[in-house]
């Protein structure tokens, strides 16, 4: 099977992916040759909470929504699944229908690998088998983190750990300027910090008169990497 044809960013977004970078090189060779390319327009969806696993997918471009409903109905955002990130492996193991809806956020590029080769390449490389424990032993770090935060920091702390992270995976150096490049309503803020929207507008309205953000329509703009980063530490 040829390698999937991407544009010179997806390629490097995939490459120079955290936990992608550090295989082998015949192992992400291997990985590239079973991958498709699947593009999705802003809110297509990917997967529904209750179906089965089909593939295992890495983000070349844009971004993956994962939400869940409320009691209410409402939908939640519970994360976005950022360039370079490969996920849906965990349904894949287990055996178990997926536990989220997924759909894209934005113009999204994927790479998707069928069930079938999936469970090749593990028979193949026992490397990749190694290599998705310490992948899931992060997320279960970076989960434990957050209940951490969730219970034991204040939401201006959040919002500003909350900011340099989405600065780091989607910031757009502007001068001395980060844009986030990821559009987010308040709404959708709000949600990731488990925060009334009027919360999180009052702390956005607070950094934005202390210097450190300005806030657009569906952007936010980093004035003060400095100032967020002491306020997270608060």
């Amino acid at each position: 099977m040829p390698t999937p044809v991407l544009t010179t960013e997806e390629r490097q977004n995939i490459e120079a992916g955290s936990w992608f970078s550090k295989l082998s090189m015949p192992l992400r060779q291997a990985i590239l040759s079973r991958a498709g390319v699947r593009r999705l327009a802003d809110g297509a969806p990917l997967a529904s909470r209750g179906m089965p696993a089909e593939e295992w997918c890495g983000v070349a471009l844009g971004a993956v929504r994962v939400s869940s409903v409320s009691l209410s109905g409402k939908q939640v955002t519970l994360t976005y699944v950022e360039p370079g990130t490969w996920f849906g492996d965990i349904a894949l193991f287990d055996g178990l229908p997926r536990t989220h809806d997924a759909d894209a956020h934005g113009a999204t590029t994927l790479l998707t690998v069928r069930k079938a080769d999936f469970k090749e390449l593990l028979a193949q490389h026992v490397e990749l088998y190694e290599a998705l424990l310490r992948l899931n032993c992060r997320r279960l770090r970076l989960m434990f983190d957050q209940f951490e935060d969730l219970n034991t920091r204040p939401l201006r702390s959040r919002l500003a750990r909350q900011l340099l992270l989405l600065a780091k995976s989607y910031g757009v150096a502007e001068g001395e300027q980060v844009r986030i490049g990821l559009a987010l309503a308040q709404e959708d803020l709000a949600q990731l910090l488990g925060a009334s929207r009027q919360r999180v507008n009052q702390e956005l309205k607070s950094f934005e008169r202390e210097g450190s953000l300005r806030v657009e329509p569906t952007r936010l703009v980093i004035l003060s990497r400095d100032h967020l980063l002491a306020a997270s530490r608060a």
